[in-house]
């Protein structure tokens, strides 16, 4: 894979400097282009062997083009705080938006690969990570990023060649680590390690360049070009500035109109005299859970989706009233702003997850792709197809990583709903409840029926499975939240 790359390819220093000025005009002018229309972002990855002028060429990038608009990020060693949420939050927190160059120098590939050079995973560990990436990396391409990937490459003999050179003399010497040597000695397993990462996330989507990294020149010059080639390739487009989407079967239609929120029976009920009781009791129980000292170890995410007027809110309130409110968090979630529709659509989420020893409530989720978004036909039918397939990987990175998912779909009839939006109409402190969107939404409810019922059979895993809350009773809604959520707690313990 990497015999190309160690052929010594050069360029000379008189041909460079001819070559350099045309290559920084038109980059400039393809990043200019990229700014004003804002369609999409550039996430560029430089990776490769050390000493193979990663820094130099983050360096010559900056030079070449307008750094206002370029994001560069060292990733280095995570630090406390990253440790807290999933490996992937950090990343994600600093995706570009629409218009911008994210440039990486470590990404989602360096630590994996290093646990593999240091033995702290084995090689199953490693493509199981790698094959997160490739996904990962998917999701951003379907979201219309273009990803660009550079592997800078050296052999055994030119890294040390390289590493020599550069300690001899007194101005480069500080570039020399004693970790760039422990790596020259683990050499033989970084390589094997870096062939088995470009074999399983070099996809046709986003694609390994391998670059030598022996002649600054050609170096330079090689990626300069491929950067500018992808750009304006890519701004040649017309329309949102990604690939159009490949047509998809539909969902399994449902005959014999049969299906799981109707057999739910909406007719339970708390009595009045037992709510009071119950309702201290689990606010009690569940106090007592998030204070144990076990709960420091691990982060919360709850989720409430349900019918408009199902009682999110009130069942809200309940879980809140028995928390320190110091350590949780409601987000409530509406149209997307500006700077979330500029950036890939799970990212608004992943800001809020929290660390650990903490709990993140959600009033609606990332669940509006594949409801509101797919009944307004908000978003195409590809991206809501495929966001069942990211958002179970994005809880299953959640699961993975220590944080209790509880998900919950509050569910009333359609009678009952009815009743509730004439009673906030008819009460002035109600009144701010009820939208026009309200009523729209309604007159679409075997709609809303369908995607619910979809996504519960699609997203309902065991690491994040769905609680169905029967919610023509508030009171007993209330409780069998309260409930889930202590149990839910006990279990991890």
């Amino acid at each position: 894979m990497f015999e190309s790359a160690e052929l010594g390819h050069s360029i000379d220093d008189a041909a460079y400097r001819r070559e350099v000025p045309a290559l920084r005009e038109a980059l400039l002018q393809a990043q200019v282009e990229l700014v004003r229309r804002a369609k999409f972002q550039v996430v560029i990855l430089i990776a490769g062997m050390d000493g193979a002028g990663r820094g130099e060429l983050v360096n010559v990038l900056n030079e070449w083009m307008d750094p206002r608009h370029i994001e560069t990020w060292g990733m280095g060693d995570p630090s406390a705080g990253d440790d807290e949420r999933p490996p992937t939050w950090r990343f994600w927190s600093v995706l570009p938006a629409k218009g911008k160059i994210g440039l990486f120098l470590g990404s989602w590939y360096t630590w994996p690969l290093l646990d593999r050079v240091w033995g702290r995973i084995k090689r199953g560990d490693l493509a199981e990570r790698m094959q997160a990436n490739a996904r990962f990396e998917k999701m951003l391409v379907d979201e219309g990023v273009l990803v660009l990937k550079f592997w800078m490459h050296l052999s055994r003999r030119q890294q040390k060649a390289r590493l020599e050179s550069l300690s001899r003399n007194p101005r480069t010497r500080w570039r020399v680590t004693a970790r760039d040597w422990d790596h020259h000695k683990r050499y033989e397993k970084l390589h094997k390690a870096a062939e088995l990462t470009l074999t399983l996330t070099g996809t046709a989507e986003a694609p390994w360049m391998i670059v030598s990294g022996v002649d600054r020149n050609y170096r330079n010059l090689t990626i300069g070009r491929y950067i500018l080639d992808a750009m304006r390739k890519r701004l040649s487009r017309k329309g949102p500035g990604r690939d159009v989407a490949p047509a998809l079967p539909p969902p399994l239609p449902t005959i014999d109109n049969l299906h799981i929120l109707k057999s739910l029976d909406l007719t339970r009920r708390t009595r009045k005299s037992a709510f009071k009781p119950a309702l201290e009791k689990y606010q009690g129980r569940l106090s007592l859970l998030t204070r144990h000292a076990k709960f420091r170890d691990l982060s919360v995410v709850i989720v409430f989706e349900g019918n408009d007027a199902a009682g999110k809110g009130g069942a809200i309130r309940r879980v809140t009233a028995a928390l320190d409110a110091r350590f949780y968090q409601v987000i409530p979630v509406a149209a997307p702003s500006d700077e979330e529709r500029a950036r890939p659509y799970l990212w608004r989420f992943w800001r809020h997850i929290p660390d650990r020893g903490r709990i993140a409530m959600f009033d609606r989720s990332w669940y509006g792709r594949v409801l509101v978004e797919r009944v307004e036909r908000l978003c195409p039918p590809h991206d809501w197809m495929r966001a069942y397939g990211e958002i179970n990987d994005f809880e299953a990175q959640l699961a993975a990583h220590g944080v209790v998912v509880v998900k919950f779909w509050l569910s009333i009839g359609k009678s009952e709903q009815l009743r509730r939006f004439r009673e906030r109409e008819a009460t002035a402190f109600k009144r701010f409840k009820i939208t026009d969107e309200d009523w729209r939404n309604r007159k679409k409810w075997n709609q809303y029926e369908s995607a619910v019922c979809d996504m519960v059979e699609r997203t309902s895993t065991g690491d994040a499975p769905w609680t169905l809350v029967e919610s023509n009773d508030k009171n007993y809604a209330r409780i069998k939240v309260l409930k889930t959520l202590c149990r839910r707690l006990e279990a991890r313990f």
